[in-house]
């Protein structure tokens, strides 16, 4: 008997349902009948089987732990050909994360449960009693496999298996996309002075916002006082001529909200940064 035919065998006899795999740890494809899975068989998410075929069709899907499927004419010619037995983990209650390097094995070991653990070429499969989704790429270097997926069989690992754990579903879930905070304008007391500015180009006094504005977003600390800072330096320069407008002022505010500063603080600094120059 075919030593993959064998081992498949063994694992179905143990409820684990099994497919051959070609070269490349690729299922074997489709056959005429069921040619871009016209038969409406068992990879069709919406009627999910059974296919009546007797080829091992449709990747996944195709996983058994009938033995008289498993030893038949088509599947015992598709044994032969095989280069790899894969079993289909959701199908026998289990869930798969598959660790593809080095860094992810360091994550898995500092942020899951220790489990059943299977060497890999590359890295580590960690095994969980329990199904779930199946979904590539949840983090660098590692994917998730369980239902309606398929996994390579290599050998029953070290460890004991534990029961799938909440991180491992959480894997799934994307985090929201950030929210922009709302920006609220508040009309701030306009400056008095001379219109436009004497000694400053209108592009100067731009820039200048401009620069202003990088200088709040990109404090990493003291948010607060950089506010106060960059409040004071633009007045400073600009607050006895009347050149600032209510646009200028916005852009300023709008900075330090995003920052996470409330109206109240933006406004209390302004109102300061004038004080403190006798504007």
């Amino acid at each position: 008997m075919n030593e993959h035919l064998r081992t498949a065998l063994t694992l179905a006899a143990n409820g684990v349902p099994v497919l051959p795999l070609r070269a490349g740890k690729v299922p074997f494809g489709n056959c005429r009948t069921c040619a871009r899975n016209t038969c409406g068989g068992r990879p069709n998410m919406k009627n999910p089987g059974p296919c009546t075929c007797p080829h091992p069709c449709h990747g996944w899907a195709a996983a058994t732990t009938d033995p008289h499927v498993l030893s038949s004419p088509h599947w015992e010619a598709a044994w032969r050909q095989a280069a790899a037995v894969a079993y289909h983990p959701g199908g026998a209650g289990l869930t798969v994360v598959d660790l593809d390097n080095a860094d992810a094995i360091t994550w898995a070991r500092a942020s899951l449960p220790a489990t059943r653990t299977v060497p890999t070429t590359r890295g580590e499969h960690w095994l969980y009693q329990g199904a779930m989704p199946s979904a590539n790429a949840v983090r660098p270097g590692v994917d998730v496999k369980s239902l309606m997926s398929y996994a390579r069989w290599l050998g029953h690992g070290t460890g004991h298996t534990t029961a799938l754990p909440d991180v491992v579903r959480a894997l799934l879930v994307k985090e929201p996309s950030p929210v922009r905070p709302t920006v609220q304008v508040v009309t701030v007391p306009a400056l008095s002075g001379g219109g436009e500015c004497r000694h400053r180009t209108p592009t100067y006094l731009d820039r200048g916002i401009a620069m202003a504005e990088q200088q709040i977003t990109g404090a990493r600390e003291a948010v607060h006082a950089t506010v106060y800072r960059t409040f004071l330096a633009v007045l400073s320069t600009h607050g006895r001529c009347g050149c600032l407008t209510d646009a200028h002022m916005e852009r300023l505010f709008t900075a330090a909200q995003t920052k996470g500063e409330s109206v109240r603080h933006c406004t209390d600094a302004w109102t300061n940064a004038r004080t403190t120059l006798g504007l």
